[in-house]
């Protein structure tokens, strides 16, 4: 098990490597392209071959992709439908460019089509996203906070979605700490909702964790994340957290602010030193 953060890709991806390793980055998140929209920039050869060096440098075990924040497969819009299938189809070809283990996407709203119809909507763009791919990263859904009807605050949702599109370049799915606990899984009564999760999800299907405390109260249905103890699902629980992960080989990925990821990072590798 290895622990990151999320690094900015300013100046070209080829500069993500030594700002992850700069925070004590062990693994790192990025964005390919800017999260709120526009053209994504070209990898050059140059550029890969650059970023494939200061992977190697820095030694950056691993990269994790985070696709923009306009995804929406249930979308009532087929421009917005459709764009997000391009989109993500794009992050994972971009991904296996630079040899990136998985791309994660939120899967967007409910609000347009009412919940079952967009789990089915959800499920068919998804199924055309990744008709004929053939590369190596694959595809992880991430859970939500809950709020406006996002699709999956309930990990049973995401486990139908994972069965109805039953491919292969669907490896399961990045669970955000936060947003759970904001949707109503309380790691602060570890076990019981490890059990949950299993009994809904499936634990073999947790493949990657944002590590993320919560500045608001349970089940909330708020995505507002905090530095590690300094919220609301305290300090034991993330401990028991990085256990589970480190005996599952589940990489930790912080989306904390800058200002403190760094003391995240320290914090985690602790915590992960505790037996």
């Amino acid at each position: 098990m290895h622990i990151g953060a999320h690094v900015s890709i300013a100046g070209g991806i080829q500069n993500a490597p030594e700002r992850a390793a700069d925070l004590g980055c062990e693994v790192m998140q990025i964005f390919t392209r800017s999260p709120q929209g526009g053209k994504a920039p070209e990898f050059t050869p140059e550029i890969l071959k650059e970023f494939a060096l200061r992977v190697s440098r820095y030694a950056i075990r691993d990269t994790y992709i985070h696709t923009p924040y306009y995804i929406n497969f249930a979308s009532s819009n087929n421009r917005i439908r459709y764009g997000s299938v391009s989109v993500v189809r794009d992050e994972l070809e971009r991904g296996s460019l630079i040899g990136a283990k998985y791309v994660m996407t939120h899967l967007g709203t409910a609000k347009d089509l009412g919940e079952k119809e967009a789990a089915a909507k959800t499920i068919e763009m998804l199924k055309k996203c990744l008709e004929g791919y053939k590369g190596k990263t694959k595809l992880l859904l991430e859970n939500s906070a809950g709020a406006g009807a996002i699709i999956g605050d309930d990990l049973k949702e995401l486990a139908k979605i994972i069965k109805g599109v039953s491919s292969s370049a669907i490896a399961g799915i990045c669970l955000d700490t936060q947003h759970s606990f904001a949707s109503g899984y309380d790691w602060r009564d570890f076990e019981k909702t490890l059990a949950r999760i299993d009994g809904e999800l499936g634990l073999e299907n947790i493949k990657l964790i944002h590590a993320n405390d919560s500045q608001t109260e349970f089940a909330s249905n708020r995505d507002r994340h905090e530095h590690i103890g300094k919220g609301k699902i305290d300090f034991t629980a993330f401990k028991n957290i990085v256990a589970f992960a480190e005996k599952n080989g589940i990489d930790m990925i912080l989306e904390t602010e800058h200002d403190e990821v760094k003391e995240d990072i320290e914090l985690l590798k602790n915590l992960k030193k505790i037996k």
